[in-house]
């Protein structure tokens, strides 16, 4: 008999098989690496959406790994918020693999790339249905370190530079993150993050919480790439292949940083008003500095590494607030921009297929020679910058109102002032690279291949329709669900151990 339940390992069994398989065969028959990355991702989606129907209708399910059940073994977790990511995690995964079909011709060793990408996103996957504190950092370090090799896939000099300078910094915020779990589980000897959660509660936070606090605020934002400590971000995801440049931006840094955060302070540690202060002022913070980055520049993925920041911080302000409606526009957010930012990445990746450079200013004339490339990017700009009625207005439009709601008025005026400068932004490229006349480079230019095109559509339309997400019967389903997976904050345990 098959299980709700049941469902739950093949997020980590599915791209971890594709992985090892891919290896064995990918390197003999070429097509393989292909069709077998394609599908996997595929099956990733739809059982995603599956995960969906599966929490409204029989509420948070528990796996029990090996049949030993939680605190004693490892649990894997499947509640509102884990379905969200999932689902968030794996769509966009799904139409990257399908850009890399025709992207990935350009570089030898495609087997490789596809074997890397799906371990990277094994990790990913498992960070986010893992119930079990050791385990999280185990996955974390794996989609860490097949990021870091797919940075450098290149292998050319600053492909390298930028892999080792990424590979340092994430390895500081991993150690952070380890002595965070190593002082937490002294506290409350137990890995699993239910059972800690009920002990914490019991025991009380005494300092060492807050020490942990500090640790798990410097590691996972420097995961996420949060100002101060996004020094690794501009030189790593210009310098990837465009499709990992899109993962690394549109759910990497989101995983492995800001799911965590909110997983481990919201439903472990509580989130206290201290804390999401501190969330809020490096939300806007990195908002403003990413964007302020991001204007003066002329290469079109380092452009778009400092949006990446800078939509971060919108993400972050939106959580950090801590009312429901505040979180419902971070979440929704990250959603958002996990589909505009992906998008814009695969239109630089499709354009430096053509024209072999990534400078705004020797582009020009694109609109004629690229038109599905140009006006897909002219949708990702659009919503991006927040403009009506594209996806990222409705996000951003929930995270200011619930600044003004929350009475933060110059936090909502500041968010209004980096939406403007974004737009600002993102009008520079779109009048140097595509409405401009007709450079050297250009003249020559063909549209990308068929598959490529395809993924550009596909996201744009999402950045045309995913608005509807906020329908009352939508929304209901899949984002009040994540948000309510939040707001339950340490209540997480007594509903984990509840659906054992």
């Amino acid at each position: 008999m098959i299980r709700p339940y049941d469902i739950i390992p093949f997020f980590v069994i599915i791209p971890l098989g594709g992985a090892f398989i891919i290896s064995l065969i990918g390197k003999k028959v070429k097509w393989f690496p292909d069709v077998a990355g394609t599908f996997a991702t595929l099956a990733l989606m739809i059982i995603s959406v599956l995960s969906v129907w599966i929490v409204n209708k029989y509420g948070m399910q528990v796996y029990n790994v090996g049949g030993w059940k939680i605190p004693l073994g490892i649990g894997m977790v499947l509640d509102g918020f884990t379905c969200f990511m999932l689902v968030t995690v794996n769509l966009v995964a799904f139409l990257i693999t399908l850009f890399s079909v025709n992207y990935m011709n350009r570089y030898t060793s495609k087997w490789l790339f596809y074997a890397l990408f799906l371990l990277m996103l094994t990790g990913m996957n498992g960070v986010i249905v893992t119930g079990d504190m050791f385990n999280l950092f185990v996955f974390l370090e794996i989609a860490s370190v097949s990021s870091f090799a797919l940075v450098a896939f290149g292998t050319e000099k600053y492909e390298l530079e930028a892999a080792f300078k990424y590979a340092i910094m994430s390895s500081v915020g991993s150690a952070f993150i380890l002595l965070g779990i190593i002082f937490l589980y002294s506290y409350t000897s137990t890995l699993n993050m239910a059972d800690m959660a009920g002990v914490l509660m019991q025991k009380g936070q005494g300092n060492i919480i807050l020490l942990v606090s500090v640790l798990f605020l410097m590691g996972f934002g420097l995961k996420a790439a949060l100002v101060p400590f996004h020094a690794w971000l501009p030189d790593a995801h210009p310098s990837a292949p465009a499709p990992i440049s899109a993962m690394l931006s549109g759910i990497l840094i989101k995983t492995l940083g800001i799911y965590t955060l909110c997983r481990l302070f919201f439903n472990v540690l509580g989130a206290t008003q201290p804390i999401l202060s501190i969330l809020m002022f490096m939300g806007i913070l990195s908002m403003l500095a990413g964007v302020f980055l991001a204007i003066g520049q002329w290469d079109f993925k380092r452009l778009l590494a400092y949006h990446s920041i800078s939509q971060i911080g919108y993400v972050v302000l939106g959580i950090g607030i801590g009312t429901p409606l505040g979180i419902l526009g971070g979440l929704f957010h990250l959603f958002n921009h996990s589909i505009f930012k992906s998008l814009l990445f695969l239109n630089s990746g499709a354009i430096e297929y053509a024209i072999e450079t990534r400078d705004l200013k020797l582009m020009g004339g694109l609109s004629e020679k690229m038109p599905i490339t140009s006006k897909t990017s002219l949708i990702a700009s659009l919503s991006i910058a927040g403009i009506p009625p594209f996806n990222g207005f409705w996000s951003k439009l929930i995270i200011i109102a619930a600044c003004v709601q929350a009475e933060h008025y110059i936090y909502a005026a500041l968010a209004i002032v980096g939406s403007i400068l974004t737009l600002a932004s993102f009008m520079k490229v779109q009048k140097y690279a595509f409405y401009e006349k007709v450079q050297e480079l250009t003249a020559k230019a063909k549209e990308a291949p068929v598959f490529m095109c395809v993924s550009m559509i596909l996201f744009a339309i999402l950045c045309a329709f995913t608005g509807l997400l906020l329908a009352p019967t939508v929304k209901g389903l899949f984002l009040d669900l994540s948000v309510k997976a939040l707001t339950v904050g340490t209540g997480y345990a007594r509903l984990v151990f509840g659906a054992l």
